[in-house]
């Protein structure tokens, strides 16, 4: 067959450490035989972020604006051992983080499911896709130590000097605790169309969550918000089949643990962080997981959901053999290239895209797979593959497809 024309060029961030080596894999097995494509490059990895201070993410995520969909390699965040080791002029910040914000997105992520790697929830049998709020919360909370009596009040003053509100949070006899959260319907409205643009843009139904029977005004908002949008958006979800359920956190969970997944479990910031991560051990590996920024107005940059795994690098920078999961970059890959072919009206690169999953997934229900899934898979006979290894027994399967 000859090379699919892709009409738009494709944003490519490129990342980190051992992910960086799989990505260049990736692209020399997966999308350069296949694929006559256009792709927008910018480094990523720490070190041309030093380089730029850092203009290079801001410059990718413009792009995106521009183009309409990203893929995205792991990056590394850097700490104070990472600066020493990079010679680094600073600590900079997280590249997702000021990506997210320049494009106002929400972080989506959802299983991939393998039959011979089961959920550790029996129930489950479909991908339960998490849509977390990433603005405020307890993640910019003020918070301080009482040490002794006294009274701890929430006042709002507003931008004139006129003191509006001031309630009483604890008359303290003794030492304790206090904190104070805040969040914007600006960005809980962003937070809102995101989900409702992901789950129309995949066909699964909305649970949001929320304790508005305990927090009647702060997260009271959040489901007001939410409520409405799914007003506005009804006539779109009664045409892709879906539905909009509000239930209370607690609520959620007890049901999720019962149902077969399928939907999109929307929640705020700390609901969230927690329960993708239930959601992502519960379904196997971190390696399986894919991930997606959305913003408001629908541009999409896909990603895996894990790091650079750093201890493979070190091996690979001696020369020893690593067998490194390469299924959720490739999935990075896969989701950009469907949602690029699905917004430029090109269904022979969806399904592409399409068939790479299915090399991917067949590949590892045949027994063949790296070494962190061996111990995850019930398949009658297992043969681990180095990470090299493992992507050349996709493309045969690929190849197999593709005639």
């Amino acid at each position: 067959m000859g090379k699919i024309k892709v009409k738009t060029p494709l944003v490519e961030l490129d990342g980190d450490e051992m992910t960086r080596i799989i990505w260049k894999e990736i692209k020399d097995r997966f999308i350069y035989p296949y694929l006559d494509i256009t792709l927008e490059y910018y480094d990523l990895g720490v070190e041309y972020r030093d380089k730029t201070d850092d203009q290079v993410t801001v410059d990718s995520a413009n792009a995106i604006k521009k183009h309409g969909v990203g893929v995205k390699c792991a990056t590394i965040t850097p700490n104070a051992d990472r600066v020493k080791e990079y010679n680094l002029k600073q600590e900079w910040k997280s590249p997702n983080g000021t990506i997210r914000a320049i494009l106002d997105g929400t972080v989506f992520r959802k299983p991939i499911i393998i039959k011979n790697i089961p959920a550790a929830v029996n129930s489950w049998k479909k991908p339960i896709a998490i849509g977390r709020h990433a603005y405020g919360d307890i993640y910019r909370d003020v918070e301080i130590l009482v040490d002794g009596p006294g009274k701890v009040e929430l006042v709002y003053t507003d931008a004139s000097g006129k003191e509006k509100q001031r309630l009483l949070v604890n008359d303290f006899k003794a030492p304790g605790v206090a904190l104070a959260m805040h969040n914007l319907d600006e960005s809980i409205k962003s937070f809102a169309k995101a989900c409702f643009t992901y789950a129309l843009s995949e066909k699964i139904s909305i649970w949001f969550a929320t304790k508005d029977t305990i927090s009647k005004k702060y997260h009271a908002r959040f489901r007001d918000i939410f409520d409405n949008m799914a007003k506005e958006q009804e006539a779109a979800m009664k045409a892709a089949g879906i539905t909009y359920s509000y239930y209370l956190i607690d609520d959620a969970v007890a049901q999720i643990m019962k149902n077969e997944g399928g939907q999109l479990w929307a929640m705020m910031n700390y609901d969230g962080d927690v329960m993708s991560d239930m959601v992502a051990s519960g379904f196997g590996s971190l390696g399986l997981m894919t991930s997606v920024l959305v913003s408001p107005d629908g541009k999409y940059e896909y990603e895996a959901a894990h790091g650079t795994v750093t201890r493979h690098y070190r091996k690979y920078q001696k020369g020893e053999t690593t067998s490194t999961n390469s299924v959720a970059s490739i999935f990075a890959w896969t989701g950009a290239l469907a949602k690029r072919g699905e917004l430029d009206g090109t269904p022979e690169l969806v399904n592409f895209a399409l068939k790479l999953e299915e090399a991917i997934i067949e590949t590892i229900e045949g027994g063949e797979m790296t070494k962190d899934l061996l111990s995850l898979s019930t398949a009658a006979t297992k043969k681990e593959l180095d990470t090299f290894q493992f992507m050349e027994a996709v493309q045969k399967r690929l190849d197999s497809k593709l005639k």
